[in-house]
């Protein structure tokens, strides 16, 4: 069903203006904040603070002092954040920057299964996140790296790499496990200071970042040292497509909802559909998220106009202040559908808007996922379940996020803060824990159980070789319903042998890289 352009979501990021939303009376004790992260100075202004009494967001909106960016803060979170009643409520002018006193606008609950019920709280300069959400622009040396044990005995493997990169261009590849990073032992490095080495190295922040590395092919054990210097890497988010299986199956791997993924999933389908395939597997394994309607879009692509005519893609829902009308942009809560048209997210879009979509009208689908599938990719599984669409999960259990944000810019600065969930068109949204194939053995979390087989990510194939294990695991089962036994999320040992046990955790703690790990709604 066609969407019209007052409900269509619109291009891009915009920075917000929000509605004051909330009444607030001020009064209690006026506290006078001497640090400004901003580096502006402090403007002498006082501000009253009383616990739990919070003026409109508006009356801070884009007043750039530390302080009032502290307020801005504390009522923006109170009037949008899912659970703001599991925030405690602190006096802003005890922190010392923004910065920090935003990491405590959270809630610190955790779910059944003990983890972190908000995993995904972050910001970064807005200049950085127009780019990343934009042009799919992030600093680093072309590869992506699956981290499958963050603390020692470390492994930690290259999952695929991007074409005019710097790896590339060295002939990395998939399947090159890292040794070293600057001399450190990434395996086995013990104190916080190597460890802090090694998050330097693997995930720059800046572009001329020289790093050396020592990579072990896992097929052949040869090892290699290398010196790469990070850049911009435009990422191609859609990569791979083709038929297999004598052409009756499309397969494609994609790596991001972002702005500039528009274009080659319409083209990817629009190749598929011409193809005549009659089943589709897609390769969301490192799909951390991005725009909830492009979500929408690929499950109208796959399910076409007679299998979701008159159902909810996702229904978004904010806090209990807000049953009606939405907290960010003033307008009345509208389901998202699924979307049968070009949206236009990126800057000059390839295509004119309300362009028509392709579809393949399938009735199910096989997904291959890890737990670095996330967010609007889990959104696919979700919106397609409710529409009672097969999906067919190959791989191991993602990584549950059935929450999302708008991007919202303040003194440029855009922050990330789960503002709300989604439920499907059976009212279905609670898998904070993700899903999981059917046969899965790791009974750590509590994941919704799909059909389908717990296969571990194999790196001794290329992505899009039929003989990669998660993808034979799909056209095995295809063929003849069955799955090979189910496999570790672990894959294949690393160089040496574990020395420690207890030592500091390798990660990438980007913002960035946290935000892409998320729902995105862009404002209307």
């Amino acid at each position: 069903m066609a969407i019209s352009s007052t409900n269509k979501l619109a291009l891009g990021l915009i920075n917000c203006s929000l509605l004051a939303l909330l009444s607030g009376c001020g009064g209690g004790s006026t506290m006078t904040d001497n640090n400004n992260s901003n580096g502006d100075g402090d403007t002498g202004n006082s501000i009253n603070w009383t616990q739990g009494v919070f003026q409109p967001s508006s009356n801070f909106y884009q007043q750039c002092q530390a302080l009032n960016e502290k307020h801005w803060l504390r009522s923006w979170s109170n009037e949008t954040y899912l659970w703001y009643d599991e925030i405690i409520d602190r006096d802003p002018a005890l922190t010392p920057t923004v910065s920090e006193y935003f990491t405590l606008l959270k809630t610190e609950q955790i779910t059944d299964s003990g983890a972190n019920k908000d995993n995904f709280h972050s910001s970064l300069p807005t200049a950085e996140w127009e780019a990343q959400s934009q042009s799919g622009v992030t600093f680093g040396y072309g590869f992506k790296v699956k981290i499958i044990s963050s603390k020692a005995p470390r492994q930690g493997v290259i999952s695929y790499t991007e074409p005019n990169s710097p790896a590339s261009a060295q002939n990395l590849a998939r399947g090159f496990e890292i040794l070293e990073v600057d001399g450190v032992d990434f395996v086995n490095a013990t104190t916080q200071t190597e460890v802090d080495i090694l998050n330097a190295g693997l995930n720059p922040t800046r572009t001329g970042k020289s790093t050396t590395f020592v990579f072990k092919d896992i097929n052949t054990d040869e090892t290699r040292e290398v010196t790469l210097n990070s850049q911009t890497i435009t990422s191609q988010p859609v990569t791979n497509v083709k038929t297999l299986a004598d052409g009756t199956v499309g397969y494609f791997q994609f790596n991001s909802h972002n702005a500039i993924a528009e274009k080659p999933l319409y083209d990817a389908f629009n190749n598929l559909k011409a193809s005549n395939v009659t089943d589709l597997i897609i390769d969301i394994r490192y799909n951390g998220g991005g725009f909830l309607q492009m979500a929408s879009q690929v499950a109208y692509m796959i399910a076409g106009s007679a299998n979701t005519n008159g159902k909810i893609f996702e229904k978004t829902i904010f806090n209990d202040q807000h049953p009606t009308f939405n907290p960010v942009t003033g307008q009345r809560l509208e389901p998202v559908m699924f979307t049968d048209e070009f949206v236009g997210f990126a800057d000059n879009p390839a295509l004119m808007p309300g362009t028509p979509l392709p579809s393949l009208n399938l009735e199910r689908v096989y997904l291959l996922t890890t737990s670095s599938t996330c967010s609007a990719s889990e959104a696919i599984m979700n919106g397609l379940r409710g529409a009672d669409i097969e999906v067919i999960q190959i791989g191991s259990g993602t990584c549950g996020k059935p929450y999302g944000f708008y991007p919202t810019d303040n003194c440029d600065t855009t922050y990330f803060s789960i503002q709300f969930t989604g439920e499907n068109n059976k009212g279905f949204g609670e898998y904070a824990d993700g899903f999981a194939p059917q046969n899965t053995t790791d009974n750590a979390r509590l994941p919704v159980r799909v059909e389908g087989c717990a296969v571990a990510d194999d790196f001794s194939h290329q992505l899009g070789d039929p003989e990669e294990a998660m993808l034979k695991a799909a056209l095995d089962y295809r063929a003849n319903g069955s799955c090979p036994a189910a496999s570790s999320i672990a894959s294949k040992q690393g160089f040496a042998p574990a020395r420690f046990s207890d030592t500091p955790a390798v990660q990438d703690s980007r913002a960035a890289t946290l935000a892409e790990q998320n729902k995105i709604l862009p404002r209307q």
